[in-house]
């Protein structure tokens, strides 16, 4: 009888901790009294950012009461990705004492704006460099010479063992240059929020992507070009869709994905947030911003080299700024705005960035490159097809592989961050693994100085591209510590 006394207790004691702990998540997640009924409205994919760096362990239940679906949990930064037709979502959403900020995303993207130029492998430029070094186009890489790489591949080329996560457009896997090298058990599609490492899915359907892998690590086989780095892999993380936009969801999927398989380096030639300048002081912006601020600081903190472009606005960033650009998605939805501190450029602007400008092969800034103390670190050739074609670059752009099987002309700070992407990946496969910080003190150390031109720098008519560069010839804000060097990158003593 006594026995039978002590399982009955036990088990409405058990009860009893049961109930507590049900009405206590409800009590802490979401106050559901207040809960608004569905209001009917288009399909939206929203960030969801929670105050610490944890997501709630009931997170699926509580986007579920709030009228959404759970896409994407990221627990190690706090943000989760949702899905909601529910137009009152994010404010039901708010209701949570854990969550500090909702922004919807579908209609806040940023398109890719670097100019492109198609041809035929065999209408090409052949270049001062034509005989000289590399495979058969390599003629037209006066921007390869220009940054010493065929000097480095006496030495290092790129190792197997070192991977460079293009975050992208995707890349065109089979492309005859890329194939070799193409890191298939890395690649994914972060396209929408959620991984998806079908090839088809992370396949390059715009181009940019297959452009700077090619410029990364095009293998050195007797075909077409070679790239900085061309015996290392490249691990396409496809973050823009085939229209060239970028959505936070799949930047912030992008960079946990690069941070859990411990990329080595990525290469980030696109803005990773809805506006050209994210301010802080607005509520859905900040919430964007500070997912974003979290995921690259996590991949940082996982060893991942962070390499970004700086921008084609020809702006100075560490400056008060106009901006009647954002956002661009969708077409003619853009604003008018005074830029303030409290706004900010992500990637370039996360700290601990690499941030790259472009110039061309006068060695002068490109007419189009944003620039700016304390937020530039490295310069490199990104192409000038308005005032620095030369015997050695006749069309003054960077040429790289293209979709489908073919190459392409491009201008842009977007062609310019991988140089730097690759020369960090030729640090890493000559020195060994290193903390991020490391790796951006080998580059920067060994760059190139360059000093300001005159001031006011205006290239010359019938262009107005007027800029101020502040600074000395070991630091300035067009060219940060000078234009990156392959061969010193890897002759460097530790």
């Amino acid at each position: 009888m006594k026995t039978g006394r002590i399982l009955i207790l036990i088990s409405v004691l058990t009860i009893l901790i049961a109930m507590t702990g049900i009405l206590s998540a409800g009590a802490t997640s979401l106050e559901t009294s207040a809960l608004q009924p569905y209001q009917a409205g288009s399909a939206q994919t929203y960030v969801v950012l929670y105050k610490t760096n944890a997501v709630s362990s009931n997170a699926a239940g509580v986007i579920t009461n709030a009228g959404g679906t759970l896409v994407a949990s990221y627990d190690k930064i706090g943000v989760v990705i949702a899905r909601s037709d529910n137009e009152l979502f994010g404010n039901n959403m708010m209701l949570g004492a854990k969550v500090e900020g909702v922004a919807a995303t579908t209609n806040f993207g940023v398109q890719l704006n670097d100019e492109f130029e198609v041809v035929d492998s065999a209408d090409v430029d052949q270049g001062a460099a034509a005989d000289a070094w590399g495979d058969p186009l390599s003629g037209n890489q006066w921007d390869m010479v220009q940054i010493h790489v065929p000097e480095a591949h006496a030495i290092n080329s790129g190792s197997p063992s070192v991977v460079v996560g293009d975050i992208d457009t995707g890349i065109q896997y089979t492309h005859p240059d890329l194939a070799a090298n193409v890191d298939f058990a890395n690649s994914v599609s972060c396209v929408g929020g959620v991984p998806n490492t079908d090839p088809a899915a992370w396949n390059d359907d715009n181009g940019h992507g297959t452009h700077t892998a090619g410029t990364i690590a095009a293998a050195a086989n007797g075909i077409g070009i070679v790239g900085v780095a061309p015996n290392v892999k490249i691990a396409a993380i496809k973050a823009g869709n085939g229209d060239g936009y970028f959505f936070p969801e799949a930047v912030i999927c992008s960079f946990m994905w690069a941070a859990d398989r411990q990329i080595d380096v990525t290469n980030n030639s696109y803005y990773a947030d809805p506006w050209l300048f994210n301010c802080r002081n607005d509520a859905e912006q900040r919430a964007i911003w500070k997912a974003e601020q979290r995921a690259i600081r996590y991949a940082m903190s996982q060893g991942v080299v962070v390499v970004a472009a700086q921008g084609n606005e020809n702006i100075d960033l560490s400056k008060q700024n106009f901006d009647d650009t954002s956002p661009d998605y969708p077409p003619g939805n853009a604003i008018d705005r005074e830029i303030t501190n409290a706004c900010v450029v992500v990637p370039v602007e996360i700290p601990g960035v690499i941030s790259v400008t472009a110039n061309g092969n006068l060695m002068q800034k490109s007419y189009y490159s944003s620039y700016g103390v304390g937020v530039v670190q490295a310069v490199a050739p990104g192409g000038d097809s308005r005032f620095q074609r030369t015997p050695a670059a006749t069309r003054g752009t960077v040429y790289s592989t293209y979709p489908t099987n073919r190459y392409a002309y491009a201008q842009g700070t977007s062609m310019a961050s991988p140089h730097a992407a690759g020369v960090a990946a030729l640090i890493v496969s000559q020195y060994g693994d290193m903390p991020q910080g490391r790796v951006q003190a080998f580059l920067t150390s060994t760059a190139d100085p360059q000093v300001c031109p005159e001031n006011p720098f205006n290239p010359g008519p019938p262009f107005n591209y007027s800029a101020i560069c502040e600074g000395g010839l070991g630091y300035n804000g067009f060219y940060g510590h000078g234009q990156v060097n392959a061969f010193k990158a890897v002759t460097h003593t530790p």
